[in-house]
């Protein structure tokens, strides 16, 4: 067995943040397309995905207590494998008779985990690394973070589409899902071997119960007792309105039949437009949201980043009204309106750094992370009822509508 020193950070921190990712495009996407090929209607896909959120939503409110149990590398090992028999309860399920039942309580155990593992992952990281490798290792973090969701939104749901010339939906799918249970065992059994002992014993259990939960009502209580408490959450809700109606309703329309209003791309296609054009879009975006606002700030950006989370939705009104059938018109409007939301996005993310400033501002923030997963859920809730009444063009239309929103709110901060 090595020891810490002689374990490099290149041997884990790739595969830690690779498994961080996979399992989020598993529950936000890759449960979509499942859910539409198994027959259930948009209203009854998004509203039953869109509750997979609520881990996101509360965990600020748990992931203070875990230190009081067990380590971060425990949580960090516990949690993949248990990631693996959730990944593999989906599979199992989803060819019974109780496969809705099943499947939605598995998933449900995977939001769960993969957000405790998202703790662990991250407060690992920074208590394996020094300040100088953290700040060195931060670019290779993120890329393998990417390369998780690129596989994850696009390989997987291809892979289902490549099986399915041979087999049955039931099957490609079980095969798909058991395949991410063996990754995931593998990756908790590779992870023991290779991820330090930095933590000593004891150090998990050095603070109380009764002091964290002090802590954590004071912190709690500074939060909503900040200037501007109610306009920081409205930002927070409403800033991304539009992208929370369309999220969910923006693969299935691709998905769709022709005769239903869809583009009826198969899962091949649909994996290369929106898991690999339209993450990289996104990802693209994202990069130069973040250079130019790390050169001017968030003052100077706020209204060209409120256009483009806005603007770029019109893509899927052109495909909803247009129906192209070429592969490279649709890949193209996915890409336009992932970028430009890659790039508007970033001003929702430093207006959550702007307003965390101050004493507890790493617990702040996780108090955001929550509102911003709650700003995807609840309009997910309804997305697919209102798809499902009015027709994708007409959805389509009003996502433009509600775009009022974001320039209102925009208008309202105060961004000093």
């Amino acid at each position: 067995m090595k020891t810490n020193k002689e374990i490099t950070p290149w041997s884990w921190v790739s595969s830690l943040y690779f498994a961080e990712g996979l399992p989020y495009a598993a529950v936000t996407l890759v449960s979509l397309v499942f859910y539409q090929q198994m027959g259930l209607s948009d209203a009854e896909t998004t509203f039953y995905t869109s509750w997979f959120y609520l881990p996101w939503v509360v965990k600020p409110l748990w992931s203070p207590f875990l230190d009081l149990i067990k380590t971060k590398r425990w949580w960090v090992l516990a949690m993949q494998m248990l990631l693996g028999a959730a990944f593999a309860g989906v599979a199992f399920t989803i060819n019974t008779s109780y496969w809705l039942q099943g499947t939605i309580c598995f998933f449900w155990l995977l939001t769960f985990t993969s957000a405790t593992h998202d703790v662990g992952a991250d407060g690992f990281y920074m208590l394996g690394l020094t300040e100088q490798q953290q700040a060195y290792f931060v670019g290779i973090r993120s890329t393998f973070y990417r390369i998780s969701l690129i596989i994850g939104k696009g390989g997987l749901v291809a892979l289902a589409g490549f099986l399915q010339a041979y087999m049955k939906v039931q099957l490609s799918w079980s095969l798909v899902f058991y395949g991410l249970a063996g990754l995931f065992i593998g990756l908790s059994v590779y992870h023991k071997l290779v991820l330090p002992n930095v933590e000593r014993k004891a150090e998990h259990k050095s603070l109380s119960v009764s002091y964290l939960f002090s802590e954590f009502v004071s912190t709690f209580v500074s939060f909503f007792k900040k200037k501007q408490i109610l306009m920081a959450i409205a930002f927070m809700l409403l800033f991304r309105l539009p992208e929370a109606l369309l999220n969910p309703i923006g693969p299935l329309f691709l998905r769709a039949d022709i005769s239903k209003g869809g583009l009826a791309l198969s899962l091949e296609s649909f994996g290369l437009v929106n898991g690999i054009v339209g993450v990289v879009g996104l990802l693209g975006g994202g990069i130069l949201g973040g250079l130019a606002a790390s050169r001017d700030g968030l003052r100077k950006w706020l209204w060209p980043m409120t256009l483009a989370i806005t603007l770029p939705n019109l893509a899927y009104v052109y495909l909803g009204f247009a129906m192209p059938k070429s592969i490279f018109l649709i890949s193209l409007a996915v890409f336009i309106e992932n970028a430009g939301y890659g790039f508007g996005f970033s001003a929702y993310m430093l207006f959550m750094l702007y307003f965390s400033q101050g004493e507890h501002k790493t617990s702040h923030y996780a108090l955001c992370t929550g509102f911003m997963a709650l700003s995807m859920m609840l309009p997910g809730l309804f997305a697919g009822a209102l798809a499902e009444a009015l027709g994708y063009k007409v959805f389509f239309v009003l996502v433009m509508v509600s775009c009022l929103f974001p320039f209102l709110i925009a208008k309202k901060v105060k961004i000093e």
